[in-house]
């Protein structure tokens, strides 16, 4: 994925997203019905733009970087597909929260 991030560079505050795929198995090898698994919208950070910009001209930094995992809202962003990878473009201000 590196070299996706570094052939499409969002602009402004833009953060480019890869969704992860929600675990269908636990670490014992048990299959999860469909009603048990997550619906958390939950996504990598593949690529950041340098930032929105102030009426001064300032630039304020993204609040994400390269590599963080994301919750991201249900609805929203602008789908792209790259080398035959779907990607998703959001605001800075559209992410929900930072997963550690």
């Amino acid at each position: 994925m590196s070299g996706v991030g570094k052939r499409l560079i969002p602009l402004l505050d833009r953060v480019l997203v890869e969704k992860l795929q929600p675990k269908k198995k636990t670490a014992g090898g048990v299959l999860l019905p469909e009603s048990a698994i997550s619906k958390l919208n939950e996504a990598k950070v593949v690529a950041v733009g340098p930032g929105s910009r102030t009426q001064d001209g300032k630039t304020v930094p993204p609040s994400c970087r390269e590599g963080d995992h994301v919750l991201l809202p249900e609805f929203g962003g602008s789908a792209i597909n790259v080398d035959g990878k779907e990607l998703y473009l959001y605001r800075d201000d559209e992410i929900l929260a930072k997963l550690e």
